[in-house]
C-alpha cells in the first residue's frame, strides 16, 4: 500500500492519496486530520485484505473410504482445502445428521440410492445448491433434485446375471419375466429390507401400477430359490454354486468381482450380465449423490467440492475403480463396463423412487418379501 499526504498549514489544506484514491479537504484540525487519516487507512486494509486461511470441510459418506477418499485427499491437494472424513451406512448417517440438527458439524453428506437422497431432503438435513451452472448444466434433470439439494454422482444399473451353463440369454427379457412359473426355484435376491431391492419395486410401481405389481411380487417371491441373505456378491456366489440360475444385482459388484483374484473372480466367471427391459422402458437404474448439508458452515466450499466430484477426471475414477457409470453421458467408460455392451437406461426421474419407497415397502410385505 502506497500512502501519500500533504499538509499545508498556511493554506489548512490537507491531501491524502491512498494508493490511486484520493482525499482533499479544507479547514481541518491536526486531530481531525489524523483521524480522518486512521479511519481511511483502516477502510482500505479492511477492502484489500488477503483472503482468510482456506476451511476445513466435513464430509459425511456412506461411501466406503476406499471409494471416496482418494478424490476428497486430490480436492484438498488441489485447493488447499482441508476435508475430514466420517464414513458409516446410509441410514446410520441420515440418523446422526437428523439427531445433531443444526449443530451438526457436516458439511456435505455424500450417500447411495437416490430413496435416501429423498429421505435426507424430507428430513431437511440438507440446503438448495442455487447458484451452480456447473451442477445443473453436466448432471440429467431426472438425475437430480428438482429441489437443488441433491445431485447424482455416479450411475448403477439394477440388473439380471445367469449361470452361462443353465441359462440361454434368449430366455431372459424383463424384470417382468422373473414372476414366470419356469423360474420357480431358480432365483435369488436380496431381503426386502434393502434400499436396492425397494427401489426397483418403486420404478415397478410407476412404470405399471399397484395392481400389476402386486402380482408381479407374488410371482416373484414364489420364485425364489431360498429364502433372501446376504448381500449383490452372495447371490452371484450363488449362482455359480448352483443354488440357483440367477439373481438380480447392481452391475458393479459384478465388476468389483470380475477384477478379483480370488474365489470371487472364480465365481463371477461363472455368470453373465443380462441388460433388462432392453425393448421396453430400459433397464431401472439408481444413483450415489451428495449435497450441502443445512448446517454446513462453508456452504460456498462445500458446493465447490460437490463440483470437483462431477467434474472430467472424478467422473472417470468412478468408471474406473468402481465400476460404476459416469452420471455425465459426455465421459467414457471403463474396459470392463464397455464390455458389456450399451444399453437402455430407465430415465425415470429417480425422485420417485424415494417418493414410491414406502409404497414399495408395503407391496413387498404383502406379497411375503423378507
Amino acid at each position: 500500500m502506497k500512502i501519500q499526504l500533504a499538509l499545508l498549514p498556511e493554506m489548512r489544506i490537507i491531501s491524502i492519496r491512498i494508493n490511486n484514491r484520493m482525499e482533499t479537504d479544507v479547514s481541518l484540525s491536526r486531530s481531525t486530520f489524523f483521524h480522518r487519516l486512521l479511519t481511511m487507512v483502516l477502510a482500505i486494509l479492511a477492502s484489500t485484505a488477503l483472503p482468510s486461511t482456506a476451511a476445513e470441510l466435513n464430509v459425511y459418506s456412506a461411501r466406503k473410504e476406499a471409494l471416496i477418499k482418494p478424490l476428497l485427499d486430490k480436492y484438498s491437494a488441489e485447493t488447499g482445502v482441508k476435508v475430514n472424513l466420517v464414513t458409516g451406512k446410509g441410514d446410520a448417517l441420515l440418523t446422526r445428521l437428523k439427531t445433531e440438527g443444526r449443530n451438526s458439524p457436516a458439511d456435505v453428506l455424500i450417500t447411495t440410492d437416490a430413496g435416501r437422497l429423498y429421505r435426507a431432503h424430507q428430513a431437511g438435513v440438507l440446503q438448495p445448491i442455487t447458484d451452480s451452472p456447473t451442477l445443473t448444466m453436466q448432471i440429467p434433470a431426472h438425475l437430480r433434485s428438482d429441489q437443488g439439494d441433491w445431485f447424482g454422482l455416479s450411475v448403477r444399473a439394477r440388473v439380471i446375471v445367469y449361470a452361462k451353463d443353465r441359462v440361454k440369454p434368449s430366455e431372459l427379457s424383463t424384470y417382468e419375466n422373473l414372476a414366470d412359473p419356469k423360474w420357480k426355484g431358480r432365483i435369488c435376491i436380496r431381503s426386502s429390507s434393502n434400499i436396492y431391492n425397494q427401489s426397483l419395486v418403486a420404478s415397478m410401481l410407476a412404470a405399471n401400477g399397484e395392481g400389476n405389481t402386486d402380482t408381479w411380487l407374488q410371482g416373484l417371491v414364489a420364485n425364489f430359490a431360498r429364502p433372501p441373505q446376504g448381500g449383490d456378491r452372495d447371490q452371484i456366489k450363488a449362482v455359480a454354486a448352483g443354488q440357483c440360475d440367477v439373481a438380480v444385482v447392481n452391475s458393479y459388484y459384478f465388476g468389483a468381482m470380475l477384477q478379483a483374484d480370488n474365489e470371487q473372480r472364480a465365481a463371477a466367471d461363472k455368470v453373465a450380465l443380462f441388460w433388462p427391459n432392453q425393448g421396453y422402458r430400459g433397464t431401472h437404474i439408481n444413483i450415489s449423490g451428495a449435497g450441502v448439508t443445512a448446517s454446513a458452515k462453508h456452504p460456498d466450499q462445500a458446493r465447490e467440492l460437490i463440483e470437483f466430484l462431477a467434474r472430467d477426471e472424478s467422473q472417470r475414477w468412478y468408471a474406473e475403480t468402481n465400476n460404476e457409470y459416469p452420471v455425465r453421458p459426455d465421459i467414457p467408460t471403463s474396459e470392463i463396463l464397455k464390455s458389456w455392451g450399451d444399453f437402455k437406461a430407465d430415465e425415470l426421474d429417480v425422485t420417485v423412487l424415494g417418493e414410491r419407497n414406502a409404497a414399495a415397502v408395503m407391496a413387498m410385505d404383502r406379497a411375503g418379501w423378507r
